[in-house]
């Protein structure tokens, strides 16, 4: 193991004075405070101090709320009409802030649906349901709007089937497993499975290697609904009709346009340059339902009882099948080339206005999305307004900052894949990507980001307050969700010190940024009971009742939002800390090689690998101090600090999936939202394949000594 400093953390006097005055009329603290002596990357900070008092002043929770409200007034589904209504207004309150703004459309694959259709029948053919039933509850305001999309799945695929039915829990790796343990196949069957644990499209993946003919994807009450507290319209739960619509495409494979993996899909791209789509489209039906149309089927099922831990929580025994009952489904997808808009605005740099600091949230929805993703989007707005009126002030940031509105996340990240795809030469000089998209879902804290950036947040943390009291650092502290997240990872923790930061898998936005491009990239959000992920039900009703009243957390995120762009943007030294990176990747490395001699690959050699990541930590110190003394001209050790991650990309891409090509992190095969640390050899060890795992390794220490080689440069 690799001894390492205590992690640096400071932030601003001016901070803990608005801090102290928050404290004077809100709950005593339980945490103090503590005066920093300077922030990291800053010659002098005091210049910069001033800039973030004024911006801090400036997010305002209740225009928040009036832009949430706008954003959320229609169903706007990517690539429809009142998408681009929303486009249209993230575009005038970019250029009201003085941005020079820039819709930018891509064409690409996306299908909507023509009919989906599921029934159920017993064994002497009495029908059990039918469905899909519509999503409603008595006393929501806007579940009855016609432009409400009827629950399909992106990336399903067509047909017509009818086939007796197979429980598989949640539709991982190991619950297909079990299923084969005890002998149960899958081939010519309809699966059903719980939403849950891994990424849907998994689920759909795994269930057609088997040789599955559809899945229905259901969520449990255990997971999101009654049995956690009060459902829709009483609480924050989901109610019997609540259905998760949402993406099967093959994520782990590569994101973006399914025709144009590593290009671009501009308006003017010929067909030529576009591939068959079958690489990250399932080829099977897959339809989302609600509890409401699982039960009978679930209920009428045969077979084996459930093992331990596969029961949920409707009121009945679960069954494995197959027996007992038959599906039939029916899913016309319509599969077009459909435009989709982006939204960019730039406020450039005077000094570095090559170095671009990109912020970006994505802003369609399935439904309404006023969680998902349009708590984000207002805070942006709100970011932006901050960033303007520094703006009118005079101030103009060292470094360019990016604002980007993607389109088409929901469908499989396409508006940030194609824009990054378009941008890779630019996206060299990028210091940094900051992504929001789950916002505000309740009160707590919550970031994931590469280690380099871990301790920057933290930083951000302390300056801004908590709606609560002290700053939102000392909430974060304080509360600490223990939650699984939905972009957690399979690592072992790295900053047991500290409060916890996840890791980047994919699931949004930042996926192309690091995974592609490799630029730093960091995740927030502020979370809490969120039952309605996903379906109609995720309005701006549900979030003023349960996640926000007086928009308080949509001003909290535009103010950490906001000082990540302008602080980042103004830094003399770029407060990567390559420390932090080398110890996790040595924890990384321990775990994997423990893996390795639990599967009986002991024959591994890991010394190169381990003697790497000695040289990098050994070598990040000297580039730490560098950073520390912020003298002299720093470009030069700015341009070796930028491209240490880039250094962590390989040109050949991962094992059996090129487009990723990040050799520290990636989405697992098997989970899709999850992060695996150290993918192509982790994977390698988990396939038991050998020679593969030793191949990976000797990349791994090549990435290594190289980013090792670049920060031993730095001067």
């Amino acid at each position: 193991m690799i001894k390492l400093r205590e992690p640096h953390i400071g932030f601003p006097l001016s901070t803990i004075a608005l801090a102290a005055c928050l404290a004077a009329i809100l709950p005593a603290q339980t945490t103090p405070l503590t005066v920093p002596q300077n922030v990291f990357g800053y010659k002098s900070f005091d210049q910069e101090q001033s800039v973030e008092e004024k911006f801090l002043a400036v997010p305002d929770a209740s225009l928040a709320g009036e832009e949430l409200k706008t954003l959320t007034s229609a169903p706007h589904m990517a690539a429809t009409p009142e998408d681009h209504k929303t486009a249209e207004y993230v575009a005038q309150k970019f250029r009201a802030a003085g941005l020079e703004t820039e819709i930018v459309p891509y064409r690409v694959l996306i299908n909507w649906p023509k009919t989906v259709k599921v029934e159920a029948f017993d064994d002497s053919g009495k029908q059990l349901m039918s469905g899909p039933t519509r999503e409603h509850v008595e006393g929501d305001p806007y579940d009855n709007d016609p432009r409400v999309v009827m629950p399909f799945n992106g990336s399903s695929g067509s047909g017509d089937v009818t086939a007796e039915v197979v429980y598989a829990n949640y539709g991982r790796l190991e619950d297909f497993k079990a299923l084969e343990a005890r002998h149960i196949d899958l081939h010519g069957k309809v699966v059903i499975c719980r939403y849950g644990e891994n990424f849907r499209g998994v689920k759909v993946y795994l269930a057609e290697q088997r040789g599955a003919v559809g899945v229905l994807i259901y969520s449990d009450p255990q997971d999101d609904g009654y049995y956690k507290g009060d459902p829709w319209p009483n609480g924050p739960w989901r109610p019997e009709t609540g259905v998760q619509r949402g993406s099967v495409q093959y994520l782990f494979q590569y994101p973006g346009d399914p025709e144009t993996p590593g290009v671009a899909s501009t308006l003017d791209l010929p067909d030529s340059a576009r591939v068959s789509p079958n690489g990250n489209q399932p080829h099977i039906i897959s339809i989302p339902i609600s509890y409401h149309d699982a039960a009978p089927i679930l209920q009428a099922l045969k077979g084996p009882g459930v093992p331990q831990g596969w029961q949920g929580a409707l009121p009945f025994r679960y069954h494995l099948g197959p027996g007992g009952v038959k599906v039939h489904l029916v899913s016309d997808q319509d599969y077009q080339r459909r435009i989709i808009w982006d939204v960019i605005g730039k406020v450039k740099g005077s000094d570095f206005p090559d170095d671009w600091v990109v912020v970006g949230n994505h802003r369609d929805a399935w439904v309404y999305g006023a969680v998902d993703p349009n708590s984000g989007t207002a805070s942006m707005l709100e970011a932006v307004h901050g960033v303007g009126s520094l703006l009118k002030r005079g101030w103009h940031p060292k470094r360019t900052i990016v604002f980007c509105s993607w389109d088409a996340e929901e469908e499989g990240l396409m508006g940030s894949t194609e824009w990054v795809e378009q941008h890779m030469t630019e996206l060299n000089n990028a210091v940094a990507y900051f992504n929001v998209d789950v916002a505000v879902a309740g009160p707590d804290f919550s970031a994931a980001a590469v280690p380099s950036l871990k301790q920057f947040v933290r930083e951000i943390t302390h300056a801004v307050p908590s709606p609560v009291s002290g700053t939102v650092y000392q909430q974060w502290r304080l509360v600490h969700p223990q939650r699984e997240e939905h972009r957690a990872s399979d690592a072992p923790p790295t900053d047991e010190n500290d409060v916890h930061m996840g890791d980047l898998g994919s699931g949004s936005d930042f996926t192309p940024f690091l995974q592609h491009a490799g630029v730093p990239s960091t995740d927030i959000g502020s979370e809490g009971p969120y039952g309605v992920y996903h379906s109609t039900f995720d309005d701006y009703a549900w979030y003023t009742e349960n996640a926000d009243p007086h928009f308080d957390y949509l001003q909290e995120m535009a103010r950490v939002l906001g000082l990540e762009a302008v602080r980042m943007a103004d830094t003399d030294a770029l407060p990567y800390d390559y420390v932090a990176y080398a110890h996790a990747i040595n924890i990384y490395i321990e775990s994997v090689k423990k893996k390795a001699g639990e599967n009986g690959l002991s024959s591994l050699d890991f010394a190169p690998a381990e003697a790497a990541v000695a040289r990098m930590a050994t070598a990040a110190q000297h580039a730490h101090d560098l950073e520390v003394a912020a003298d002299g001209d720093l470009t030069g050790l700015n341009r070796t600090l930028r491209s240490v991650e880039a250094a962590l990309l390989t040109d050949q891409g991962l094992p059996n999936r090129p487009w990723y090509k990040h050799t520290i992190y990636a989405p697992g095969e098997y989970t899709g939202y999850a992060a695996v640390v150290l993918p192509g050899v982790s994977e390698a060890v988990d396939a038991k394949n050998v020679p593969l795992a030793a191949q990976q390794l000797q990349v791994l220490a090549e990435v290594l000594n190289h980013a090792a080689q670049l920060l031993e440069s730095a001067r």
